[in-house]
């Protein structure tokens, strides 16, 4: 069976061009890469839930899951969190837990993790109950033309937007997660061979992976073949204010709805309850997965998992700016919930240097 992660090897398609570069380095300290949650709503006030407004510095997601549970005495699936964040940097946003825990929230704080505020809520905080995060990046060691560089490409990321990309971080140190998602979809792995405490989070994040570098692959192929700004016949749009999702059978008006952002592509991410595309693009889309030696029904042995979904093709910033600071470039921008600030920093940097392991 070919492996997946022999998609991780190819280059991503780029809408900059490939030449111009500001070179440096990102996260060369933790400071260099900070993230602010913007949620949907804040905790009321009231309710059973206690909602922790966090900062942590260089620790992954996943230690302060466990650091939040064994510090307040809960289990580990109690802990409610609306997107994971980055590990290399300085990151701050809402966590919940059970209101019981609350006697325990002086043990919390550590030389990394911190509570900045608490309030209670209603309900718990679940995956997607945000609006998306705010960035502010410094590249240090650029080139000397690298304020000159950036300004170009920033002009042509406001005008045409950018791939929206997995980042690299999806798919685990070398590929691990993806590996492993791969192994739990062709049955070679046991789901029942993770240990229990962190099977359900592996799990998940293993099958995602796949789903991810499978979306990655064909919206680069899409780029490729310079199909990333037309819309297709057959192809399944999405309308942006809504998010709602519908096939293109009239592909010259949905062209200038396309044009005038309306309306989105969209990838696929496999799964039984994934709206599907039609005609040609129905016969590319899943033509991919028989590379892979993987089958539509496959994604159903994990239905809960991997229901299925469209993501867009394409992110339009609204803002991107980029200014001189002492040893290098300052990035701010926001981007919405499941997009990667990295994936912008690749168009600056086109190389690994973009990247970063949860």
């Amino acid at each position: 069976m070919p492996e997946l992660t022999e998609l991780l090897e190819t280059p991503h398609e780029y809408f900059t061009d490939r030449n111009t570069q500001i070179g440096g380095t990102l996260k060369s300290e933790p400071a260099d890469f900070r993230v602010e949650e913007i949620p949907i709503y804040t905790p009321s006030g009231e309710g059973e839930h206690l909602y922790l407004w966090i900062e942590k510095e260089d620790i992954s997601a996943e230690f302060l899951l466990q650091h939040l549970a064994k510090t307040l005495q809960i289990h580990r699936n109690d802990v409610g969190v609306a997107g994971m964040k980055d590990r290399r940097a300085i990151t701050r946003q809402w966590v919940s837990v059970p209101g019981s825990s609350e006697v325990n929230l002086s043990k919390v704080d550590s030389d990394q993790i911190r509570v900045l505020d608490s309030n209670r809520h209603t309900n718990k905080l679940k995956t997607g109950h945000l609006r998306g995060n705010r960035f502010t990046l410094i590249v240090r060691d650029v080139t000397p033309e690298a304020k000159t560089d950036a300004e170009s490409i920033r002009q042509v990321i406001l005008s045409r937007g950018l791939p929206n990309y997995f980042g690299t971080q999806r798919f685990g140190i070398d590929g691990e997660t993806l590996q492993t998602g791969q192994k739990l979809l062709s049955g070679e792995l046991d789901p029942h061979k993770i240990p229990y405490q962190r099977r359900k989070f592996l799990t998940r994040l293993a099958l995602s992976a796949v789903q991810s570098a499978l979306f990655n692959k064909l919206l680069s192929e899409r780029i490729r073949l310079g199909l990333s700004h037309k819309v297709q016949h057959g192809d399944v749009l999405q309308v942006v204010a809504s998010g709602g999702p519908f096939v293109s059978d009239d592909p010259r008006t949905d062209q200038h709805r396309f044009e005038t952002r309306e309306v989105v592509t969209t990838g696929p991410l496999f799964g039984p309850k994934m709206k599907e595309p039609a005609g040609d693009v129905y016969d590319w889309e899943f033509g991919i997965l028989g590379q892979f030696e993987l089958s539509p029904e496959v994604f159903g042995k994990f239905k809960k998992l991997t229901p299925g979904a469209r993501r867009p093709c394409l992110l339009w910033l609204d803002e991107l700016n980029v200014e001189e600071v002492d040893g290098g470039l300052q990035f701010q921008f926001e981007l919405p919930t499941g997009a990667y600030a990295t994936i912008v920093m690749e168009e600056f940097l086109k190389s690994a240097a973009a990247s970063d392991s949860r």
